[in-house]
């Protein structure tokens, strides 16, 4: 007779879906709405604070559903019983595959409710934004097994998250809208303004892939055993470091593009000041990639432009 399945406390919950990390996934949504009360002088506490939970929803979805996608797929036995934390505590799978799916369907209500108030372009974006976060890990050939994971990151959290942040600050008309006909659709979109937005919002688009990618060395050893070909597996480790180094140069170059542009405020190049952080960061990381000892350096880096970056914002908003 097998052992009974051990009850999911509070502190194994959290580690479940990775709380700490959540701050990192919730930043482009803050300088998203801060950005709207910056360059358009708009903010809707409402429609902030019901896609704030959503975009919340989604994170501890997307990272809960990581888990247990990896417990079912795992190659590796000993990942699967010993690290993986539904093996390794001896949690019901399929009850916590249940509860991704509850706190999925949060989301999506929330993301309907703001569609509501808003307009349809929205439930395009969403509805992408929800099919990646599923087909991350699931489905015949998961994303999360193709060298995609940096690019999704990137686009999709970063940007993608952005952008809603801001669009549903706007009034009419809308930047972004979607035109429902009898028999035919129409989608407009602002391009000078998605530009904007790219510029403004691409220090922590770069950041945001950053982190994927130096998970991704990190696990680089234990992925090839799970069948999982990220971006490290094909560039090596010794290149995907050297690319790792280039980061900080990127980040700061777009940092000063997006001032020059006037897609951020004069007050932005103050973040310039971290620059001695970030690059110790980076150095501390490529000396020894670790997921339990240096990966949080790069969370660290991630965090610290995001809020310094989020500070000027409000300094334009201010001043």
């Amino acid at each position: 007779m097998s052992e009974p399945y051990h009850r999911l406390t509070w502190p194994l919950f959290l580690e479940f879906i990775r709380l700490p990390a959540k701050a990192a996934s919730m930043l482009p949504f803050v300088l998203g709405i801060s950005y709207a009360g910056w360059a358009f002088q708009q903010f809707s506490w409402v429609n902030s604070l019901i896609y704030g939970l959503a975009q919340l929803a989604i994170a501890l979805f997307v990272t809960g559903f990581n888990n247990v996608q990896d417990y079912f797929k795992a190659k590796d036995q000993s990942y699967q019983q010993r690290q993986n934390i539904i093996g390794r505590e001896h949690l019901s799978p399929w009850g916590m595959l249940a509860l991704t799916i509850v706190i999925l369907l949060v989301s999506v209500i929330l993301g309907i409710i703001l569609v509501m108030r808003t307009n349809l372009s929205l439930l395009v974006i969403g509805a992408i934004g929800v099919g990646v976060a599923i087909l991350y890990t699931f489905g015949p050939v998961p994303l999360s097994r193709l060298p995609l994971g940096e690019l999704l990151a990137g686009f999709v959290e970063g940007y993608g998250t952005f952008i809603i942040a801001v669009l549903i600050n706007m009034p009419a008309p809308s930047p972004l809208n979607l035109m429902l006909g009898r028999r035919t659709f129409t989608f407009s979109f602002d391009l000078g303004w998605l530009l904007q937005l790219l510029l403004a919002a691409l220090p922590v688009i770069i950041l945001n892939a950053a982190v994927m990618f130096a998970d991704n060395i990190a696990d680089m050893d234990q992925d090839i055993k799970n069948q999982r070909f990220t971006l490290p597996y094909f560039l090596g480790r010794k290149r995907a470091l050297q690319w790792y180094r280039l980061i900080p140069f990127i980040t700061f170059a777009a940092l000063i593009l997006g001032v020059l542009t006037r897609a951020l405020p004069f007050w932005s190049l103050l973040v310039l000041a971290t620059w001695p952080l970030v690059r110790n960061n980076t150095r501390r990381y490529t000396s020894k990639p670790s997921k339990d000892k240096t990966f949080i350096f790069t969370i660290q880096s991630l965090l610290t432009v995001g809020g310094t970056l989020l500070l000027t914002l409000w300094l334009g908003i201010l001043f």
